[in-house]
């Protein structure tokens, strides 16, 4: 016999934690680059990759970030305070995954 209930339970905790994440994810990605901060990956070396960058690729691509960033109208304050709501959205996310895991696990 299923419990129609507990499954809907789970579908309904799954659904509004992932939409949490989701938001609070890309919310403090956009507040990062706001911020100066963009990520930036430096490649891998994978000796069978199909393209990797090279360092004058690698070069370029933080230059333009580097230019990105120099031409914000926002003031170290404001943009401090941007870090810090996107670290806190960041801290929002992994609270969520771990309360919808630690939800499914009690219940």
């Amino acid at each position: 016999m299923i419990d129609w209930l507990a499954f809907v339970e789970v579908f309904a905790v799954s659904l509004v934690c992932a939409g949490v994440g989701v938001f609070f994810y890309s919310l403090g990605l956009r507040l990062l680059v706001s911020g100066g901060r963009p990520p930036v990956v430096p490649p891998a070396e994978f000796p069978d990759a199909i393209a990797v960058r090279s360092d004058k690729q690698a070069a370029r691509i933080a230059k333009k970030v580097k230019k990105v960033a120099s031409r914000s109208p926002l003031t170290r304050g404001q943009q401090r305070l941007l870090l810090a709501v996107a670290y806190a959205c960041f801290g929002v996310c992994a609270l969520a995954v771990i309360g919808a895991v630690l939800y499914l696990m009690l219940y």
